[in-house]
């Protein structure tokens, strides 16, 4: 048998068809707003972790080095604690970038083989920082055999720099969308309570406690938000698709992510809804007179 407050709630969404669904498109909406940030803010985090990789990036230079023990350097550097990635590049490999990136101009410095074997290193995003890059400088400096290891200290530190900025406006910008989006959910439900005042203090004229005139609406509350939160992952799921049509370079959710962002999406529209509810009936409870 369905409880008299699921039933009664459930029977709210059809007695006011037009404020239930202005209630739902507000928390729809607002649900949009919150879970497109979410894509942004997934979006930005990919970025600047392939942005540090790529600042933080080590070089090690090794002088007069054959090929096999070069290349056992580089299978070393592969495996250390940290290292996302090691290319080994020869002498031959170096001449030919260089040629490509100077041109013509390139043949007058090669009157000798000048340009030393090294192993480029892409560090994880979570040892892309200074300090983290100047101790693995330190290890592969010590290793017999290589010459120098350079990487470029004053620009990573001006990144991190940036992105912490970043963050920074990035997380305000969260906190005004979340605020927006509760401000937006809470005139229109609020407007549905306020029309139902003499239901409530008929209610209450009949010896209905607080808590029993509350729970149909909650539950009416939660069911609009849950259905806001359905109508949100579909229009999440075309901007997405769109978004990855005109920028495909956009890092690809994962199936698995994608289906928990979407249960959660739901279940915090059925928590706005409920919250919404709760503190609407609560004021319209207390301000309610029985005479």
């Amino acid at each position: 048998m369905i409880p008299y407050s699921v039933r009664e709630g459930l029977k709210g969404l059809r007695r006011a068809s037009f404020s239930t669904v202005a209630s739902t498109s507000a928390m729809a909406v607002a649900l949009v707003l919150i879970g497109m940030f979410t894509i942004v803010t997934f979006q930005a985090n990919s970025v600047s972790n392939w942005l540090r990789q790529r600042v933080g990036e080590l070089e090690l230079f090794m002088d007069n080095v054959d090929d096999p023990v070069a290349r056992a350097l580089h299978a070393r550097a592969g495996v250390v604690l940290g290292v996302s990635s090691a290319e080994y590049i020869s002498q031959a490999e170096a001449e030919e970038i260089f040629r490509r990136e100077f041109g013509e101009e390139a043949d007058v410095f090669f009157d000798e083989r000048f340009l030393p074997a090294s192993i480029k290193v892409l560090v994880e995003p979570n040892y892309a920082n200074a300090d983290s890059l100047e101790s693995l400088a330190l290890e592969f400096s010590s290793w017999n055999r290589v010459d120098d290891v350079v990487f470029n200290q004053p620009l990573l530190i001006k990144v991190q720099q940036n992105l912490k900025l970043i963050t920074l406006l990035g997380l305000s910008l969260g906190a005004l969308v979340v605020f927006a989006s509760i401000f937006l959910v809470g005139n229109p439900i609020r407007l549905t309570i306020y029309a139902r005042r003499l239901l409530i203090r008929t209610m209450k004229l009949v010896g209905a406690t607080d808590n029993f005139v509350r729970q149909p609406f909650l539950v009416e509350g939660m069911a609009q938000g849950a259905v806001s939160g359905v109508v949100a992952v579909f229009v999440l799921l075309g901007l997405y698709g769109l978004m990855n049509d005109y920028v495909p370079q956009m890092s690809t959710i994962s199936v698995g992510s994608g289906i928990m962002l979407s249960f959660l999406q739901i279940v915090f529209g059925a928590f706005l809804g409920w919250a919404g509810s709760f503190f609407a009936v609560r004021r319209f409870i207390r301000s309610v007179s029985l005479h």
